[in-house]
């Protein structure tokens, strides 16, 4: 498990991080989301010992000391393969710096390749690689020695929703093989798609933190997503509506002040006949997210 315990780093009179808590259990997942400058990546050097900082950060009970290292993968959000090397010689080397022998790496590097779909042989030059291909590269870098804790900096940065997919699967065998998984990402998505719990930051306090749908909850159910033939003038007329937004051809998102009201909401709409759509939910993620982010995006 790690563990954060009262995380504080100061650069100069900034405070990059105040007070941060919280673990990642072994098996699974957690978002670390904020925006730009919360203090996301801050946290991640901190756990690498890339900085000093003020708190405790264990690995399985004990401070993380070089003979841990060889237990993480880290995919930087800044990539730093070395073009000139090939693919096979660029696993090979990182693999190898995590004790792993280049006998054994070297035997995995096509099931690797084909499981992420890398465009180019092993022998091709990581410079005449396209950058998503690249990026394919590096993530193969962090997963392929089967890291205990993965640390992932905004991993889906500049990937095409096919490729998203893929790396979604890895994270998802990783999580099944019992690593535990911290990542950073803005797209909220990826975030309530893998997640089990997640950490908000926000100018480096923690603004959120807890399983994501008690986090939802805690907003209350005041998104109503309705189908019906009522214009959107007569739907804002309703009880407690202060929103109403057109999403398709008779498909409305009603949003509401007290969600108590949805029971009033649906008998006047669905006169005890019925209804092709009334579902009644709490915000979503990335609503969370920007109301939490406030002005500082």
């Amino acid at each position: 498990m790690l563990a954060i315990e009262h995380l504080s780093k100061h650069f100069g009179e900034l405070q990059a991080l105040n007070d941060v808590n919280f673990n990642v259990e072994k098996g699974e997942i957690m978002g670390l989301i904020g925006q730009n400058g919360a203090g996301k990546s801050t946290t991640f050097h901190s756990i690498l010992s890339f900085i000093h900082y003020d708190g405790t950060i264990n690995w399985d009970g004990q401070p993380i000391t070089e003979a841990v290292f060889n237990q993480i993968g880290y995919l930087p959000e800044e990539r730093s393969l070395m073009p000139k090397m090939t693919i096979e010689q660029q696993i090979l080397y990182l693999a190898q710096l995590k004790g792993q022998s280049a006998r054994k790496i070297r035997s995995e590097i096509d099931d690797w390749m084909a499981r992420f779909e890398v465009k180019g042989k092993k022998n091709d030059k990581i410079k005449s690689l396209s950058k998503g291909n690249q990026q394919k590269v590096q993530l193969i870098c962090t997963l392929i020695h089967h890291p205990s804790l993965i640390i992932l900096d905004e991993p889906f940065s500049g990937l095409d929703p096919v490729n998203v997919d893929l790396l979604e699967q890895a994270i998802s065998n990783a999580k099944r093989e019992g690593a535990a998984i911290i990542f950073s990402s803005h797209d909220m998505g990826n975030v309530e798609a893998l997640c089990d719990q997640l950490v908000m930051l926000r100018k480096g306090d923690m603004v959120l933190h807890g399983e994501i749908r008690a986090i939802r909850d805690q907003f209350g159910k005041s998104e109503i997503f309705v189908t019906t033939p009522w214009s959107a003038v007569e739907l804002q007329q309703l009880p407690h509506v202060i929103k109403v937004t057109s999403l398709s051809n008779q498909r409305y998102l009603l949003r509401v002040d007290d969600p108590t009201a949805g029971r009033e909401i649906f008998q006047r709409l669905s006169h005890g006949e019925y209804i092709e759509e009334f579902s009644q939910q709490p915000p979503t993620l990335d609503e969370i997210f920007r109301m939490k982010a406030g002005n500082d995006q």
